[in-house]
C-alpha cells in the first residue's frame, strides 16, 4: 500500500470517528445532567470542528470525504449521567486510537494536527473519566482500569 493511500485511508477513519462522535455527543449532551452540560457542549463543538478539518483534508488528499450515518449504533445503552459519562469517555478513547493511526500515517504539517487532535481527545477523556491513561490511543498499552 503507498504512502498517499496509508494517508488517505487513515484521514477517513479519523473523519469517520469524527461523524460518530459528533452523533454521540448529541446522546451525550441529552443525557448529562446540567453540571457537565457546558463540557458536553464544548467537546460537541471541537469534534464538529475536527470533522469539517478533516473532510477538506480528505478532498485535498484527492479523496472524497466519507459522509456522516443518518445514526449510530451506541456502544451500550445511555439513560443517565453515569452512561452519558461513559459514553463520552468511549468516544474519545475511540478517537485517540483514530488519531494515533493518523500520526502514523502523515507527516509534517499533517502529523502535527494529528498530533494535536490525538492530545486533545486525550485530555478530553482523562477529564471526563477522572484519571489518565498511558499511552492514550494505543489499545495494546492501555490501562485495565477502564
Amino acid at each position: 500500500m503507498s504512502e498517499d493511500t496509508r494517508r488517505l485511508e487513515a484521514t477517513q477513519a479519523a473523519l469517520a470517528a469524527e461523524h460518530a462522535a459528533v452523533y454521540g455527543y448529541g446522546v451525550v449532551g441529552g443525557r448529562i445532567g446540567e453540571e457537565r452540560g457546558a463540557e458536553a457542549r464544548e467537546a460537541h463543538t471541537a469534534h464538529r470542528a475536527r470533522r469539517d478539518q478533516l473532510h477538506r483534508a480528505v478532498r485535498d488528499l484527492g479523496g472524497e470525504p466519507v459522509a456522516a450515518a443518518a445514526g449510530y449504533a451506541l456502544p451500550f445503552e445511555v439513560t443517565d449521567s453515569a452512561g452519558a459519562v461513559e459514553l463520552a469517555v468511549e468516544l474519545e478513547t475511540r478517537l485517540a486510537g483514530c488519531y494515533a493511526d493518523l500520526v502514523l500515517a502523515t507527516s509534517g504539517e499533517a502529523r502535527g494536527a494529528a498530533a494535536a487532535a490525538l492530545r486533545e481527545t486525550a485530555v478530553r477523556a482523562a477529564r471526563w473519566r477522572g484519571h489518565g491513561e498511558p499511552f492514550p490511543g494505543l489499545a495494546e498499552y492501555a490501562d485495565e482500569r477502564r
